[in-house]
């Protein structure tokens, strides 16, 4: 997919979806930039692509950060310092792979965007 259809499909999407959904297609995105960098390693455009992915998901995990600091947040507070725990985590591993390359350590980043993509889309019940 070129980037303009790229960039069509995403702003289409935030017109469309739920704040929840939203927030779960881009955490899906941002895994899947990683995937994709991870999976090919051994391209030559391999350090921009990982610059990149890295530098998606620091925008994502920044946003969530800054939403989840804000006072009239209305979620359990215990859930709020979780999530924020973590985007330290993945902060820190991020930056780790910049530091030191190495497709293992996009591992787990992949599966939290993944995993919270999922439970984001989860129906309460």
């Amino acid at each position: 997919m070129s980037q303009t259809a790229l960039n069509s499909y995403t702003s289409m999407q935030k017109e469309t979806l739920s704040g929840r959904e939203l927030e779960a297609s881009v955490l899906t995105r941002a895994g899947l930039m990683l995937k994709q960098v991870q999976e090919n390693w051994a391209a030559p455009d391999r350090d921009e692509k990982l610059l990149e992915a890295i530098k998606f998901n620091q925008k994502v995990w920044s946003f969530f950060q800054a939403e989840l600091s804000d006072p009239e947040n209305p979620l359990p507070t215990a859930l709020k310092q979780d999530i924020l725990n973590l985007s330290l985590f993945i902060d820190k591993r991020l930056f780790e792979v910049m530091a030191d390359p190495d497709k293992d350590k996009l591992t787990i980043v992949v599966d939290i965007d993944f995993n919270i993509a999922a439970g984001l889309r989860t129906k309460a019940e």
